[in-house]
């Protein structure tokens, strides 16, 4: 048997989506990854977000220059700017290989944006996409999930709170704050799932139901070891990966 490379010899990136997955795995949830390189359909449009809607504004993307100009949205290429597109592939193929919901599905992977960089911001940094779509599924399902992750990580005192917010896949929509070092900071993005991206995949949304949320991975990573500067976590500096 291959021996496991300890911990000390893993970027604290891969320790902490090891650690997230761990937790979800033990809820039930499957692991599922997507391309960094994606369709436009999968990353916007079949998210509810529709060619002239303004919450395409609030993500700056990277678009893929080819040779010929399609307008098909399943062959205009991006760097993808949000794993949630993965729940349409995961969802598709699944309902493809003739199976139905319950689906309970956690997404690793890295995303990109064409922004400013500065100590909390960068133009690649990983999320981790959660979905779970049955019969019965709830907003207190939802928070109740988020709390014993948040919990599972940070410990049995961590305090969170809901705040009502705007994503177009989800509605409602919130945002979830943990309370650290006497201040809110946003650590996920969640809400239950929008109609229309459940329809998307062929689901009546009428019988179905789900949620989904996405954490920033990096900066749980910030926040839990103490790293103040998200920009430490991609210059392959082997003197900062070995304190962990």
């Amino acid at each position: 048997m291959e021996k496991q490379p300890s911990k000390g010899h893993l970027h604290p990136t891969t320790q902490l989506i090891r650690e997230v997955v761990t937790i979800y795995e033990k809820l039930g949830f499957e692991v599922a990854q997507g391309p960094e390189l994606e369709a436009e359909y999968y990353n916007f449009d079949a998210l509810n977000i529709p060619k002239d809607h303004p919450s395409r504004d609030m993500q700056d993307t990277f678009w893929i220059k080819t040779k010929e100009r399609s307008t098909d949205p399943k062959l205009r290429p991006l760097l993808t700017t949000q794993t949630s597109a993965v729940q349409i592939r995961y969802m598709e193929e699944k309902i493809k290989q003739g199976g139905t919901p319950p689906f309970r599905v956690i997404v690793p992977g890295k995303v990109y944006r064409n922004e400013a960089t500065d100590a909390t911001h960068e133009v690649q940094f990983f999320q981790i996409e959660g979905l779970l779509v049955d019969k019965t599924t709830s907003l207190a399902e939802l928070k109740g999930t988020l709390e014993h992750t948040l919990k599972s990580l940070f410990g049995d005192d961590v305090k969170i709170r809901f705040r009502p917010s705007y994503f177009p896949f989800v509605e409602p929509g919130v945002e979830v704050d943990m309370w650290w070092k006497d201040k809110w900071l946003e650590v996920v993005g969640a809400g239950v799932m929008h109609p229309n991206v459940l329809s998307a995949v062929g689901l009546d949304p009428k019988e179905w139901k789900g949620f989904a949320f996405a954490f920033g991975l990096d900066r749980l990573l910030m926040l839990k070891y103490g790293v103040d500067d998200i920009r430490h976590l991609y210059t392959g500096d082997l003197r900062f990966v070995n304190q962990f």
